[in-house]
């Protein structure tokens, strides 16, 4: 890995430079999707369509689009030099961050029962995805991240690692309501019922955006907060068109219910 990254980089400091400068490329290209996502939705699940190419199997798409997002960083960590896989917080963050791509790559897939395939395109864009914020979030955490020895006692890091649990929690639970809405041989779409679901249509949304906003809260950089903010942009206006979705399908679907935050949108 070390070989490859001299043939990219001349020195450390114009590889940190690019990592900087593809977490710039990520906070305009949350802007652009926010904007094209006011008049498409993502294409897949629900709103998969064939102008988006042939369809690919959803447990495959979801495990090979996933799966560089933990190998890639695998090999940053492993096998190149890791300046900072010793200290204390990029230990955390990088648990993290590992944590969360060891369940969406190697347990979410093979749970999944049902669902439409991915559209072609939807698949390799998630690919390049994973990819590219892979290396950005790993490499910086690993080999450039330089936080103070105290600061896992810091309020941003206590703060964000609390809410990085919290949300990894209300995540998985509301994927496995989601799983467990039909019953064997069932199939169309039902209410989900139960947990953060009670409050809003997108739970498993707000869940996954509050998990990578205490992951930027607590690593503290441009970095981080990027992945943050495009994190948001795609799965609120996910969450927006499931609950118009469920609004417009269902008769009895609960007014209360609000789309992303609790009581509030």
């Amino acid at each position: 890995m070390d070989a490859l990254l001299s043939l990219l980089f001349s020195s450390e400091e114009e590889e940190r430079h690019v990592l900087d400068c593809m977490a710039y490329c990520l906070f305009f290209s949350a802007v652009c999707v926010f904007f094209v996502l006011l008049f498409e939705d993502v294409p897949y699940g629900r709103y998969a369509s064939s102008r988006y190419g042939f369809p690919v199997n959803v447990k495959l798409a979801w495990f090979v689009q996933e799966l560089p997002a933990f190998l890639v960083p695998l090999g940053l960590v492993v096998w190149s030099t890791a300046a900072r896989t010793s200290l204390l917080p990029n230990q955390l963050l990088l648990a993290m961050y590992f944590c969360h791509y060891v369940h969406r790559t190697f347990i979410y897939p093979f749970l999944i029962r049902g669902g439409k395939s991915t559209p072609v395109i939807s698949f390799f864009l998630a690919v390049v995805f994973c990819i590219y914020n892979g290396y950005m979030q790993v490499r910086y955490l690993s080999h450039y991240a330089d936080y103070p020895a105290d600061w896992v006692t810091h309020p941003c890091f206590i703060t964000g690692s609390g809410l990085w649990l919290v949300g990894l929690v209300v995540n998985v639970h509301s994927d496995h309501i989601l799983r467990n809405l039909r019953k064997p041989g069932e199939t169309g779409y039902k209410i989900p019922i139960g947990g953060v679901f009670e409050y809003v249509s997108g739970a498993n949304f707000l869940g996954e955006i509050t998990e990578w906003a205490g992951f930027a809260l607590a690593g503290h950089s441009v970095h981080s907060a990027a992945f943050a903010l495009f994190t948001m942009v795609v799965l609120s206006c996910r969450a927006v068109a499931h609950h118009k979705w469920y609004l417009a399908k269902f008769d009895d679907y609960p007014k209360s219910r609000k789309a992303l935050i609790p009581f509030v949108f």
